[in-house]
């Protein structure tokens, strides 16, 4: 029984002065094979037999280019579709090289086994010279396409689903261990399969009563569970206790009805913008927003209610707006897109179902948008409630107050900030002297961190530049109790570190350690979990670096216990290869 590999593109770096260094395969053959053989069948075609795990013949047959492969393409596509495992290799530095795989390699492996599916390896071979950003200069401009980058090799691992690594030296660790490790396993398996299929034919054969070992397979990472979005809900509790209100509606006759926040008004209606000053008359140019502004509200001048930090009193002029003022300010909160919510609410209240048009009307009018027809509702979907407020994010719009954070000053709004927040929610009430001033500063953080954190806040988004600064933004949503802004945070760190590749992770200055060190500390106990079981699946990179002795012994004892290869997984490998040196496999395979 053989195993037929398939070796397609070429690893050879263009920037390399030694032309005749060795190739991928018949490195890997030389430091793992008993013997191996090269023959070349047609120029450019190598052929290499060998054998692996004592007599378990390995035939590989390599096309360093699409150009090989057409010589005899008929030939050549006999050979593709016989091959049990299909290794995609290019360099780095060299475009064209990935380019022949990604353009002329990938549709024959697509177009050959579309009904059944190979074991792939991407192999991404080499150093990248010019890592950092390209140069500018037009002498400089030719090089940029030079440099095949991470994120394309995995781009195109995922179009084949294949596994991807990087080898960016032809050494005993990248392809004796690494690269070897990974083939010999796909190797196993196809034996497995081979002998399964066999048996079938075979079963009155006694020798098959002997079954090779199951190789473990490494452990799943535990799974972090995502929390549900409390937006709107923030807003409609925001609502309900009415802290920080600045806005109190009154009927004609100055009885007062129910307080609301400029902000969120605002957020969602031109008229509101109008009518508190955040745009002045010359810069609203429909018309129907200002009749709509004039006719249905006015606020009132009283000297005595305009006093710096007092609510403004808005009278509501139209008498079926007073009557459910309470449920269109729901309506409002909750997102300003529950029509039919909204509806029934108002039916349950007036009995006219043309009173009920009516006020549904002057709903429209209100949230209308300029150039948008008043019978049309402009907000439909949820998440744009998140946007209309996202909008008075960093600025000084309606703004009352402002933090002090290093050497800027960040401009928020307090209802916004008690909403979704409630540690401010406490700050800004009570005897706390941050309830009483307009300049707060904040100390222990950066500012790109608090403007993340404040961000997350009005947008409902989380967008960290980097693994270090999501691990600072979670410090400080685990400072002010932002439970789900903890989590995002851990799993954009998550998502990062499983998208980078093996090289980056063994050449990285960040520490692992370090990140554990401080999601314990700040009771992010499913995220430590994940990195010590992370550092476990990648025990060969992680066990030589220099903060690998840092960790307490009871980390470093899980670690060894779920590391992979585990001695468990190693054993049963030392199994199998006995196994297949015994006489009764040998039997079963004739």
């Amino acid at each position: 029984m053989s195993v037929n590999i398939l070796l397609l593109g070429n690893e050879r770096d263009q920037f390399s002065d030694d032309n005749e260094h060795q190739s991928l395969a018949s490195f890997y053959l030389h430091r793992r094979a008993n013997r191996s053989l090269i023959q070349e069948n047609q120029p450019g075609l190598k052929v290499y037999q060998a054998d692996v795990f004592g007599n378990i013949q390995v035939v590989l047959h390599e096309f360093p280019s699409s150009d090989v492969l057409r010589v005899d393409l008929q030939t050549s596509q006999r050979v593709a579709s016989e091959a049990d495992i299909i290794i995609v290799k290019y360099s780095v530095n060299a475009k064209n090289s990935y380019l022949d795989v990604k353009d002329n390699f990938v549709p024959l492996i697509r177009q050959i086994f579309s009904h059944c599916t190979v074991p792939v390896i991407v192999a991404a071979v080499g150093s990248r010279i010019n890592e950092g950003p390209p140069c500018s200069c037009p002498l400089c401009t030719s090089d940029r396409g030079i440099c095949v980058t991470a994120s394309e090799g995995i781009q195109l691992a995922k179009d084949l689903a294949a596994t991807y690594m990087e080898l960016h030296a032809l050494n005993d660790f990248y392809v004796g261990s690494y690269f070897g490790g990974v083939l010999e396993y796909f190797i196993i398996q196809t034996l497995n399969t081979k002998t399964s299929a066999k048996s079938k034919k075979k079963k009155n054969n006694q020798f098959l009563k002997v079954k090779p070992p199951n190789l473990e397979q490494p452990e799943k990472m535990p799974v972090l569970q995502d929390d549900p979005s409390q937006y709107e809900s923030d807003f409609q509790g925001l609502l309900v206790h009415g802290q920080c209100a600045d806005v109190i509606f009154c009927t004609s006759s100055l009885e007062h009805l129910l307080e609301a926040h400029r902000i969120v008004l605002c957020s969602v209606s031109d008229v509101f913008m109008l009518l508190f000053g955040g745009k002045s008359a010359y810069e609203v140019h429909d018309s129907c927003v200002l009749k709509t502004t004039s006719n249905l509200f006015a606020v009132c001048r009283d000297v005595s209610v305009t006093a710096e930090y007092s609510p403004v009193r808005v009278i509501v002029k139209d008498s079926l707006l007073c009557s459910c003022l309470s449920d269109i300010l729901h309506f409002i909160y909750s997102g300003a897109y529950q029509w039919h919510l909204l509806k029934q609410q108002l039916r349950k209240k007036i009995e006219d179902p043309e009173d009920v048009a009516r006020v549904l009307h002057r709903v429209r009018c209100i949230l209308k948008k300029p150039g948008k027809e008043a019978d049309v509702s402009y907000y439909t979907e949820p998440w744009q409630f998140c946007s209309a407020l996202g909008r008075f994010f960093n600025t000084p719009l309606l703004a009352d107050v402002v933090f002090q954070v290093q050497d800027i000053t960040i401009p928020a709004h307090r209802a916004v900030l008690v909403a979704r927040c409630e540690v401010m929610a406490a700050m800004f009430s009570g005897s706390y002297a941050e309830a009483k001033s307009f300049l707060i500063p904040i100390y222990g953080i950066s500012k790109d961190t608090f403007l993340c954190f404040l961000e997350y806040l009005y947008s409902d988004c989380c967008c960290p530049a980097s693994i270090l600064q999501a691990m600072s933004l979670l410090v400080c949503s685990e400072m002010y109790q932002v439970y789900r802004l903890q989590h995002l945070c851990e799993h954009y760190i998550i998502s990062q570190l499983q998208s980078m590749p093996s090289r980056e992770l063994a050449t990285t200055s960040m520490s692992v350690v370090s990140l554990i060190r401080k999601a314990k500390f700040h009771n992010s106990e499913h995220l430590a979990t994940w990195l010590l079981h992370f550092m476990a699946l990648n025990y060969l990179i992680f066990s030589q670096k220099s903060d690998f002795q840092d960790l307490s012994a009871e980390e470093r004892d899980f670690v060894e216990t779920h590391r992979w290869p585990s001695s468990i997984y190693l054993k049963q490998l030392a199994e199998y290869r006995q196994y297949i040196h015994s006489q009764k496999y040998r039997c079963s395979l004739m």
